[in-house]
């Protein structure tokens, strides 16, 4: 008999720890490893057989979950695991009431980060808000929809929380209601940039990547938050512009006319014969209309005024694109057709010049 208790010693079955014996401890840790292997082949084999089915699908919704959800998922059944393990345990009352709380606040804290990775995804926005609110959803506004919509998830997840722990959340809530105007007064600034950001998204100036002038600010934009826009400049420097500032002043969208104006003077020489001066305008004329590039609604090609030293003909007309570069080679590519015509009519571009008469004759020494 008393070998039996000795083996039973040996092996930890009749050792306490904590008050707890270990049979129950190795117990409650097999729980806890048997959900760890059932994680573990959930992510193996299940993962891939929703991921399998998912990516045959059109919709993109299905896809956007299954990403959002798959680390909570795979969290869950780790929490899952240690609250069995844990309740097994011969616990008191008063302990087992405080990790009944922490998970339920677990299983709210993986809903909240699932959601909030689904809010984080462009596809599912854009989708319903196109199909079931017939919505057209701009580049800035389904990102900015999606911080709002994560800080509301945050906020009731933060609230479900403290509640579950007793805390008393109206009585905050009323708290920050009685120093709303404290706060407001000091954050006035801070506001004004949030109302900015929500006229901005209303009124749609511009979109991220479009091409914009405010004040003496140009450049593309890159992202718009609760409080600043972000605007890339052709030096590529990043500059970051409250909104607030931004909303104050007009706003040109160059990337929304579709075309873009070139316009300016062409000086020939004085000696140029008016024949040929009529048959180069009328060729760089004909060059703009046939060109693929460039607008055929408003094309002047006219001779415009005797100026100090040249004949200035006058040019007006429209690329058919905004962006900056295909601009700039549409109008190299034009200046080089302009200086083959000019060549092959035998007309020399005028440069700037001052001639000088003497009134006596000049004598020179032999």
């Amino acid at each position: 008999m008393e070998s039996i208790d000795k083996i039973k010693y040996i092996l930890g079955l009749e050792v306490n720890y904590l008050n707890i014996p270990v049979r129950d401890i190795l117990i409650a840790l097999g729980i806890f490893i048997a959900f760890l292997i059932l994680r573990k082949v959930l992510t193996k084999y299940i993962s891939r057989i929703i991921l399998k089915f998912v990516s045959n699908t059109k919709s993109e919704i299905d896809d956007d979950i299954f990403r959002a959800f798959d680390k909570p998922v795979k969290g869950l059944f780790t929490i899952l695991g240690l609250y069995l393990s844990l309740t097994y345990l011969p616990l008191s009352i008063s302990i087992n009431e405080v990790i009944t709380k922490l998970f339920r606040s677990g299983i709210v804290i993986l809903l909240a980060w699932g959601f909030y990775n689904l809010e984080g995804t462009y596809s599912i926005l854009h989708e319903k808000m196109k199909d079931k609110l017939n919505i057209k959803a701009n580049k800035i506004v389904k990102p900015f929809l999606s911080k709002v919509l994560r800080f509301i998830t945050i906020v009731i997840a933060a609230g479900i929380v403290a509640q579950e722990f007793d805390f008393n959340v109206s009585g905050f809530i009323a708290g920050l209601g009685i120093g709303g105007l404290a706060v407001a007064l000091a954050a006035k600034d801070t506001l004004s940039n949030i109302f900015g950001g929500i006229v901005i998204i209303v009124d749609k100036p511009f979109d991220i990547g479009d091409w914009i002038l405010s004040g003496d600010m140009e450049g593309v934009v890159e992202d718009i938050n609760f409080r600043s826009t972000r605007i890339r400049t052709f030096a590529k420097a990043l500059v970051t512009v409250p909104n607030s500032k931004l909303v104050d002043q007009p706003i040109i969208n160059y990337s929304r006319r579709g075309i873009r104006r070139v316009t300016f003077k062409l000086g020939v020489t004085y000696d140029t014969p008016i024949d040929k001066l009529k048959q180069s305008i009328n060729r760089i004329e004909k060059m703009l209309y046939d060109h693929p590039r460039v607008e055929n609604e408003t094309i002047f090609v006219k001779f415009d005024e005797f100026n100090d030293s040249s004949l200035d003909i006058f040019l007006y007309f429209f690329t058919s694109t905004a962006n900056w570069e295909e601009y700039l080679n549409i109008k190299q590519e034009v200046n080089f057709k302009i200086m083959e015509i000019l060549e092959e009519e035998g007309v020399s571009a005028a440069f700037p010049s001052r001639s000088i008469y003497f009134e006596n004759k000049i004598e020179t020494s032999k």
